[in-house]
């Protein structure tokens, strides 16, 4: 009974908080206190996909290597080069939890440029092989690099803006305030660092559509 007694004023003064609660998260909900959280998933996502398109790239490579040194076998520097540029491609990797840091961002851009200069060379290589460009499998492969190509490049132009919205999330009012009081240990994410007019899909041309 005595305890009973004790319990009772405890009750009693978390009721109040409670009541508090149930009051004040909808006026945040209200306010925006949900822009900032949202915005950071949104921009989480936009880099998993970003990852997602680069790794089918990567997919591709070996079946496009082992394609062309059947026909061109002598070309070695130039289909060593792709492979080794894949390899360093896909050991630099940036998870989403480490999008704060633009140095690991720059180096991850830097190896995936590397794999796609790689690519060209290869590519302008292919056009010395006629028979190369009419095989079946190529076609295939070419036809899928064009896609993923399209496809890495929208992801990247995605999270750039979703990037761009997440930053400005923590720097404009209302939401600066969020930032202030509930979000400190919330930084801006780390961006592409070329400009977007220097994002295009780079052409992924084997010579096949003119006939050749």
């Amino acid at each position: 009974m005595p305890a009973q007694r004790l319990a009772r004023p405890s009750t009693f003064r978390t009721l109040p908080a409670f009541l508090m609660m149930a009051i004040v998260m909808p006026l945040l909900a209200g306010c925006g206190y949900n822009t900032i959280p949202t915005a950071e998933e949104n921009a989480k996502a936009a880099w998993s996909e970003v990852l997602n398109q680069y790794q089918r790239r990567a997919d591709l490579i070996p079946n496009l290597v082992e394609t062309v040194k059947g026909y061109a076998s002598h070309e070695k520097d130039t289909l060593d080069a792709v492979v080794e540029a894949r390899a360093k491609a896909t050991q630099i990797t940036v998870t989403p939890d480490t999008l704060k840091d633009p140095e690991a961002l720059k180096k991850f851009q830097d190896a995936q440029a590397g794999l796609t200069s790689a690519l060209s060379r290869l590519i302008a290589v292919s056009e010395a092989y006629p028979d190369l460009k009419a095989n079946q499998n190529f076609l295939a492969l070419q036809a899928q690099l064009e896609g993923t190509e399209n496809r890495i490049a929208v992801a990247r132009r995605d999270y750039i803006q979703a990037v761009r919205d997440y930053n400005l999330t923590l720097r404009t009012f209302p939401s600066v305030l969020w930032a202030t009081l509930w979000f400190r240990g919330n930084q801006p994410f780390a961006n592409f660092t070329v400009d977007e007019d220097k994002m295009q899909p780079p052409k992924v041309d084997f010579g096949t559509k003119q006939g050749g």
